[in-house]
């Protein structure tokens, strides 16, 4: 009897372990279908899995070439659950070309659901820019907004490395090759050269504001000459077409272009990047930034300790304000 008694107690509890180990198993399954899921859509954002909503897409800061950005607007004009998308602008400018990619991708969105764009402090130059992308431009009443043209800005510090007695030489196969360069005076026919790039993106500029805001090229142009404008001021010349806030640009959205009511607007945010190596990130990559990390407290490095504007890609908008601070990344939120 004993002998028995010890064998069912040994199968019980045999019996209790399978039961751990089938659903440990099963939880294991079921967070590697959910991170598969979630690398599918990709780390960006997660936004899709909520249903039907209105994006909120915050456009920040300095602008340059964002690849993540992109893949952010990239996704919202594919997803169906996004029914039309608000794109709020806190911006003083940044590159021409990081502006040009942005207003290309917004507008690839207004051609599927309503963009309607609402300028909170600052959409100045590139921040401009993209805003024209958008069906409908809300403004604060003092907003700053406008300062639409382009300058390309570089150093020229011949003067200081002769004080110190320093000197640079350069073979050339031309003599407009890598230039300017910050070691000489910039010769007549580099400016010339340079000057030439800044009216081509200039014009291409001017042209956007007049095709956008229905403007005919010359009144187009009078409004293109650096200038910035107040909500107000920006109203009365045709720049943006009403004073709001992001209530007012969301009851747009859902009076004049159909959207549900009852729909939430819901925030579409780049995340920091994980600190966890990567799957499919080169292993040298993983090494710098978690050494940069260390050592800078960023991934950026020594980049983080040099001012944005002097660090950014291509022809540079006009008027490069003090950064506006920075919100908190990384979170979906949600708002009635």
């Amino acid at each position: 009897m004993t002998l028995d008694a010890d064998v069912i107690i040994d199968r019980r509890k045999m019996r209790r372990r399978l039961s751990f180990w089938r659903v440990a198993a099963f939880l294991f399954l079921a967070v590697a279908i959910v991170s598969l899921i979630g690398l599918t859509i990709g780390r960006d954002n997660l936004t899709a899995l909520r249903g039907d909503h209105i994006a909120r897409v915050p456009i920040e800061g300095v602008i340059v070439h964002n690849r993540r950005q992109l893949r952010i607007l990239e996704r919202i004009a594919k997803d169906n659950s996004v029914k039309a998308v608000l794109v709020s602008i806190d911006s003083p400018g940044g590159s021409v070309s990081g502006g040009e990619a942005m207003y290309a991708a917004v507008r690839a969105i207004a051609e599927k659901k309503p963009v309607v764009v609402q300028v909170n402090t600052l959409a100045a130059s590139a921040g401009y820019m993209i805003a024209l992308a958008g069906d409908r431009i809300f403004a604060r009443r003092n907003a700053i907004t406008g300062s639409i043209g382009v300058i390309f800005q570089f150093a020229e510090a011949s003067r200081l490395l002769n004080t110190v007695g320093l000197s640079f030489e350069a073979i050339k196969s031309a003599p407009l090759k890598a230039e300017p360069m910050p070691y000489h005076p910039l010769k007549p026919e580099a400016r010339e050269m340079l000057q030439s790039l800044v009216k081509d993106s200039y014009d291409w500029f001017v042209e956007l504001v007049g095709e956008r805001r229905s403007l005919a090229t010359l009144r187009a142009r009078e409004l293109s000459d650096g200038r910035i404008f107040s909500g107000a001021q920006a109203l009365d010349a045709k720049l943006i077409d009403a004073i709001g806030d992001e209530n007012a640009a969301v009851e747009w959205l859902k009076e004049e272009k159909g959207i549900d009511k009852s729909l939430k607007v819901r925030t579409w945010r780049m995340k920091p990047r994980e600190e966890i190596w990567q799957p499919g990130e080169d292993a040298s990559n993983w090494i710098a930034r978690t050494a940069s990390r260390a050592v800078f407290g960023t991934d950026n490095g020594i980049k983080s300790y040099i001012p944005e504007a002097l660090a950014l890609d291509g022809l540079v908008s006009v008027w490069h304000a003090s950064v506006l601070p920075g919100r908190a990344i990384g979170k979906d939120t949600d708002s009635d």
